[in-house]
This record gives C-alpha cells, structure tokens and sequence, in this order.
C-alpha cells in the first residue's frame, strides 16, 4: 500500500483532468431531468470540494473519500498568504492505527497526531517551494505574496480504504487556506465522481425505478378492475399512493445521482426531498398494513374513535421522528466520520417505533382472525409475508451498524433497503390481484355499500371472501337480471332465497335510516283485492299495499329497499 506521487504539468492554476471548475458533461439522456434541478439550490460538499479555512487551531479535517485499489486519485489547488507558511496537507487511511487513532482525540496534540503519518507511504504534501511535488509558487497579488499549488496524488492499496484529508501547522499561529479538490476513481461516468462505496448506487436506483413503475401501472390497472366491481377501497387507494411516491423518490435519486456523476457536486436539496418522499412512502404503506390488519375496508367500514385517535397520534409521533433524524443527518452528523442513518438517537427511536407498530398489527390481526375467522384465507398469509418485513427494517439497520464494513455499507444498505420495499410492494399486488383464481383475495363488500354498513349500528361486514363471491354488472348500471330472478324453490316447496337490490344481510345491518324495508315470500297466496265483485263493478283506488305477516327466516335474508318520498303513497 503506498501513495504514487505525480507532479501536475504547467502553472498554477492548470486544467485538471474533468476540470475543476467544468460543467457537466456525458448522459445527454439525463438532460431532461436535469431539468428539474433549476427549482432547487444546488448543493456542497460533494466530491468536487472548495473552500476557506481561517482558524487559530494547528489542525483541522477537510475531506474524506473512498478510493479504490488501483484508480484513485487526488487533483488539488491550495492557496494561502506566505506570511503563514509552512502549511502540511496529511493524508490518513482508515486503519485503526491512523484516522481512528487521531481524530477525537482530546489527549493528542498536533505533533502526536503527525506522528502516525507514514512518511514512506508519502502521506505528508508540503505546502512549499522547497517541496517539488506539491507544485507551490509564489505569485504577487494586491502586494501580497501567496503560495499557489496545483498537483495531485495517485492512490494504491490492498483493497478499496476511506482517506482522509487533514491541514496542519504544528506550533503556528493559525492556519487559513483557500482550497479546491476534485476525488475521483476512473475515468467512466459510472465511477469517476463516486466514491468506492458508493459504486453501483445510480445503476441500482435506476432498475427499482423501472420495476416500481411497472408495479405502479399495474396497481393502477388493478385499480380499474376493482373500480369497475365497487370494490376500490379506501387501503387500495393508500397502496396506489405509496407506489407512486416511491416512484417520485427514485426518480428524484436517479436525477441526484446522474447529475453527482456530471460535476461531482449534486444538490443536496434534491437528496433530502428524495429521502423525504421514500419515508412518505414508508408511513402510507405502514399506515395501511395497520388499518388492514384492524379489518378496515375488509371486515369492518369504520375503525372506533379511540382506534382512529391511537393511530393519529402513532403516525404523527412516527413522522416527527422521521424529520428529526433527516435533520439530525443533515445538521449534526460529522463528515470526518463514516456514520449510518440510523447511527443517532433519532434511528434508534424509529427502530423502536417499528418493533412497536409491529406489535400493534400482531394484536390487531389477530382479533380480526378471532372475530372473523372466514378471513383467514387473507390474514394468514399476509400475517406472515408483512412479519418479515417488520423485522426487516430494524435488522438491516442493526447489520449495518455493526456488521458491513464502511468501505462498502453505503452501496449495499442502499440496495437492501430498496429491496424491502420491493417486497412489501410486490406482495401487497399478488395478494390483492383481481382474479377469479385469487383465493386471498381480501376485498368482497362494494364501496356502496360501506356508507350503508357505516351509517347503520354495525360497521362490520358480513364473512364473505374471495374475488369471484361478488358479482354485480357495474358500478353504475343495476343488475337488473339478479334484482328479478326467482330461486328455484326448496325442498319443500319454499322458495330457497328471496329478491334482493342490495347484497346485504338485514340480520347483521339492518334498514339504512329513511329506507322502508317489506320482505314478501313469493309462494305465499296474494290477499284478495277489494272493490271487486260479480258485477264488474270498478276497483277503488289502490291506496295502500298490504305487507304480508312476518315469518321466520333462513340464512342472510334478502330484501328490497324502497326511499321514502314524505307523504307519497307506495
């Protein structure tokens, strides 16, 4: 392992390879998107870096990246006032023995901190004259002279390492520098402005981008299926609107990352909204597994007042810790340390949140199981699937935090966490497929009928499942053919059903308020009509109907409902 130097042709201030200060360049297909990046502010801190130090300390961190085995390189430009020279650039890897043996170290002055630098590695760049590779002169500028110099390092090791960059001046009075630096690894668009752990990132991005608007498509045309036969309901509608969120997260990290890869700079903006709506996307999802797990839209149409108040306080305490641990990442993680998302009391917060909502769709689906047990076609399978996906979430963090090694946590947690969220997507979509064939199909009462059951003393539903128990022609034209048929008649003559306009059992709802319920058996014998005689003598006018005696009844009874209109006679 070593550090090749390469001393930088031409004057200060020399074009670098990719230019320091180029625009971007390549992609022309991600023009478009770039489109977008207008509206927002762009961005520091990436792996094209500038800027200003002027402290009274004699050390200070300016930069980090990961290079790789063979193609690292460093391409600088450092400027300051020679009155405060002589001014060292340190390079440290991340061996136990260098970064971590230096940095935070309340008990380390600034000769100790130089001391671990290995000097046959050439991890030590003065900043002088006197030093032929790091390329310093000295130029006049308003009667003041400034060293100037441009060079760069070539960088080799055992395998892909963190570097980081210091500026020393032990025993001075100061340190102040103006600088620019650009990392790369390579030359190809794909990794030139990634660092090494970050390989493969945009390409990953890219494919769940893909596969989540094909899965947002067909949910969209699942949804016209089910829209179609009254049976779009409201968790449906949370699932179409997770997908497409997380569509516009991926897009928004696709566009980071392709323009990352034109200038090495990005905005940052764009990251954080990115990250904003993949968490969106999580808390709808989540959302929906709560409510489907009480039996919302499955086997109730309301959930209580205490249900509803428990879940809004839940969800909001949910996304107060989501906001935190974005600015807790933004505003206090420090760059001089390779840090996960969860690496904070915010993340293990939200760990905690998941184990607890976990636990509330454990007891929620099981006394829906209990109640309803007819659903267990549905709730078995997605009680398990979604137990997999509770505990995904916190283990991948528990892994990253101590079981990836840094120099290749980002790319991988990137890829498991996209992952997930294929998954839980996936599952929800072949659980909930409009098919004849789909026997854990969750959905059999139509949306018209929801505002009846809610309306009434009972929100449940009666146990009913799979796709085809429900049959109707359309959500807009009565089937008239159901509404007339006769049954044919029971064992003992009787009719073995009677007519229906609503697929309703009237044991269980009850007459909607303003709806006047009559049942007639329909092998009965009618009442005689009065007014009529031998005579021929005319009708008198019908003013009345005669509703027949009440009699017991078989089953989910079936009945015609027939509006009020005030004083009019039936």
């Amino acid at each position: 392992m070593g550090l090749r130097r390469r001393r930088r042709r031409g004057g200060a201030g020399g074009a670098r390879p990719g230019g320091v200060g180029g625009g971007p360049r390549g992609a022309p297909a991600l023009l478009p998107l770039l489109l977008l990046l207008l509206l927002l502010p762009a961005g520091g801190g990436a792996k094209y870096v500038r800027g200003r130090i002027s402290t009274k300390e004699d050390w200070v961190f300016l930069t980090r990246f990961c290079f790789l085995s063979d193609y690292g390189r460093l391409d600088f430009h450092f400027r300051y006032p020679e009155a405060k020279c002589c001014e060292n650039i340190l390079l440290y890897f991340d061996d136990p023995s260098q970064w971590p043996a230096v940095y935070k170290k309340g008990n380390k002055d600034c000769l100790a901190k130089e001391s671990v630098i290995r000097p046959e590695n050439n991890q030590v760049i003065n900043l002088t004259t006197q030093y032929a590779w790091s390329g310093c002169q000295v130029l006049l500028e308003d009667s003041v002279r400034y060293l100037s110099c441009a060079s760069g390092r070539s960088f080799r090791s055992v395998r892909e390492r963190w570097w980081y960059v210091a500026l020393s001046k032990c025993g001075g009075d100061g340190l102040e520098l103006e600088y620019e630096m650009v990392l790369t690894n390579g030359k190809s668009f794909w990794t030139r402005h990634f660092s090494a752990d970050e390989f493969g990132i945009l390409e990953t991005d890219i494919t769940f981008l893909l596969i989540f608007i094909l899965i947002f498509l067909v949910s969209c045309y699942f949804g016209y299926l089910l829209k179609g036969r009254q049976l779009l309901h409201t968790t449906y509608k949370m699932f179409m609107a997770a997908a497409g969120v997380e569509v516009l997260s991926l897009l928004f990290c696709c566009v980071y990352w392709g323009q990352y890869a034109c200038d090495g700079v990005g905005s940052g903006s764009l990251k954080i909204l990115a990250k904003l709506l993949f968490s969106v996307s999580f808390l709808i999802f989540l959302l929906m597994l709560i409510l489907l797990g009480k039996g919302f839209t499955v086997t109730r149409g309301r959930i209580s007042h205490a249900g509803s108040v428990r879940l809004s306080v839940y969800m909001t305490l949910y996304s107060i810790t989501h906001i935190v641990l974005l600015t807790y990442e933004a505003e206090f993680f420090d760059p001089a340390q390779v840090l996960y998302t969860y690496e904070s009391p915010a993340g293990y917060g939200l760990i905690g949140l998941q184990f607890l909502a976990y636990l509330w769709f454990c007891y929620a689906v099981l006394v829906t199981l209990k109640q309803v047990p007819e659903k267990q076609p549905f709730y078995l399978p997605f009680f398990a699937a979604y137990t997999l996906w509770f505990f995904a979430v916190p283990v991948t963090a528990l892994i990253a935090n101590f079981g990836i090694p840094k120099w290749a946590r980002e790319k991988i947690v990137n890829g498991i966490q996209l992952g997930i969220h294929l998954y839980a997507h996936a599952v929800f979509l072949v659980m909930t497929r409009p098919s004849a064939a789909n026997k854990n199909f969750p959905y059999h009462v139509r949306t018209s009928q929801i505002g009846s059951a809610e309306g009434g003393a009972a929100a449940k539903f009666p146990p009913r499942h799979g796709y085809g128990n429900v049959t109707f022609i359309s959500d807009s034209v009565p089937n008239f053919t159901e509404l007339f048929s006769i049954p044919p008649p029971g064992p003992n003559g009787s009719p073995s059903a009677r007519k229906q306009v609503e697929e309703t059992p009237a044991a269980e709802w009850g007459p909607p308020p303003g709806r006047v319920v009559t049942t007639m058996d329909l092998g009965a014998p009618r009442p005689p009509q009065k007014g009529t005689g031998a005579g021929g003598e005319g009708q008198g006018p019908p003013s009345q109907l005669q509703a027949p005696p009440p009699h017991a009844h078989n089953g989910y009874t079936e009945y015609f409902s027939m509006h009020t209109g005030g004083g009019r006679h039936l």
